[in-house]
């Protein structure tokens, strides 16, 4: 009896428990649910907001309400890991619709001490790089292009261990390139075109870079010893000067451009005894000597060139005969060199038979071009032959404005650079 009654007296007091504890249950999801963005976090993207705007016409900011439950899924751009912090994060969409974003980046990009990558889009944003950044030691990609930002590269991101790709181009940055960004062990794309950097490169490059791409600045001195992983190599429209002979280990070469400097020398022989290497710039520098004669070359090798591929050698002082290992470059620039003699066969065959798209042989010392009797060019094919010591066949005018009008030089000049006088 007693057993009972008593069992009775405490069942309210067993539910009411049971309720307190479903409450603070609810309480805790309802919090939880709330708070899916760490405090910190949402307080540097609310300064980061304020910092920037959208250009008209761009609604990039449109879904950042700083009152929804989960900024990780409603905020565009933002991506969160798995302990609720920012991670990525995206500023503008990079859309052909979206003109972008204007303003200035706020140090509280330092505050979002879990991101692995900055991705800011072409817009009108200006001022300097926040040095702050360099403080995130978790960044694997910093992009930061077309736009207006100015000052100096930070010398504290030579500091970010994990750093695999910087990229900075199309801005209007200045000073040198911090040479600690040369060294760091994870680095391998580094784009810093289109600025205004100064200064000579590092003797050396020990980052095992497979894309280096600093064309239109204002870097002075010579090439640097580079790793012998890069892949991609662009410093055209620079005042760099100096040998080639840097390039002499790079043997995964794809794409080379030192065009537009003050290269001089000989080209090294190494660069056409490569055959991944499909584009090559060295156009417009003062580089002399011969090209490779097919002797020396590497007797295993079957061909340079080849569909896609594109050599410009043009606007140096180059000298001797043009040797027939590139007849299978589909566009081909030798024009404004020192070349005499006679065009070998190989190269009209190509020109001939369609392999060879673009042969341009203006303003040399060549003195004969052996048409093929009977054949006609075809339509695809711009061949140039204009201001050499010979008269171009009629047929033959495919040539750019920059050519001139005269179809040959004059026969004083010829006598200087060869022994072959003037034929047709």
């Amino acid at each position: 009896m007693f057993d009972s009654a008593m069992a009775y007296q405490y069942q309210p007091c067993f539910f009411l428990l049971l309720f307190l504890l479903f409450s603070v249950n609810a309480s805790v999801l309802a919090f939880q649910k709330r708070s899916k963005i760490s405090a910190v976090d949402l307080a540097a993207l609310s300064a980061i907001k304020d910092c920037l705007t959208d250009i008209p016409g761009s609604r990039f900011f449109s879904t950042w309400d700083f009152t929804a439950p989960d900024p990780c899924s409603s905020f565009t751009g933002v991506t969160c890991g798995f302990n609720d912090r920012v991670t990525i994060l995206s500023l503008g969409t990079g859309l052909s619709d979206s003109p972008g974003l204007a303003g200035s980046l706020s140090p509280a990009l330092s505050n979002l001490t879990q991101l692995t990558q900055l991705i800011l889009f072409p817009g009108l944003v200006t001022g300097p790089i926040p040095p702050q950044l360099g403080q995130l030691t978790s960044f694997r990609v910093i992009s930061l292009t077309n736009n207006r930002l100015t000052g100096p590269i930070p010398p504290s991101f030579s500091t970010l261990p994990f750093l695999h790709t910087l990229d900075l181009s199309s801005n209007q940055l200045t000073g040198s390139i911090p040479q600690g960004l040369m060294k760091l062990p994870s680095l391998k794309v580094m784009v810093l075109s289109w600025n205004e950097l100064t200064g000579e490169l590092p003797r050396t490059v020990s980052a095992q870079l497979l894309h280096l791409d600093l064309k239109k600045n204002k870097i002075s001195g010579p090439l640097p010893r580079l790793p012998s992983t890069v892949h991609y190599l662009s410093v055209s429209e620079n005042w760099m000067w100096g040998p080639l002979k840097a390039l002499e280990s790079l043997s995964k070469l794809v794409y080379l451009d030192v065009s537009m400097n003050q290269f001089s020398g000989p080209i090294p022989s190494s660069l056409f005894l490569n055959p991944s290497l499909t584009s090559l710039f060295l156009q417009r520098n003062n580089l002399s000597g011969g090209l490779p004669s097919s002797i020396k070359m590497d007797p295993t090798f079957q061909s340079y060139g080849g569909q896609g591929s594109i050599v410009d050698l043009s606007h140096n002082f180059i000298t001797g005969d043009i040797t027939p290992f590139l007849a299978g470059v589909e566009t081909l620039f030798l024009n404004n060199n020192h070349f005499t003699g006679s065009v070998p066969e190989e190269y009209v065959k190509s020109v001939y038979d369609g392999t060879t798209k673009t042969l341009y042989l203006q303003h040399n010392y060549l003195s004969r071009f052996p048409l093929p009797q009977g054949s006609t060019l075809p339509d695809t094919v711009s061949l140039c032959l204009s201001y050499n010591c010979m008269v171009p066949p009629v047929e033959i005018s495919a040539c750019p404005a920059s050519a001139g009008s005269q179809p040959s030089r004059p026969q004083l000049q010829c006598s200087v650079f060869t022994h072959r006088g003037f034929t047709n």
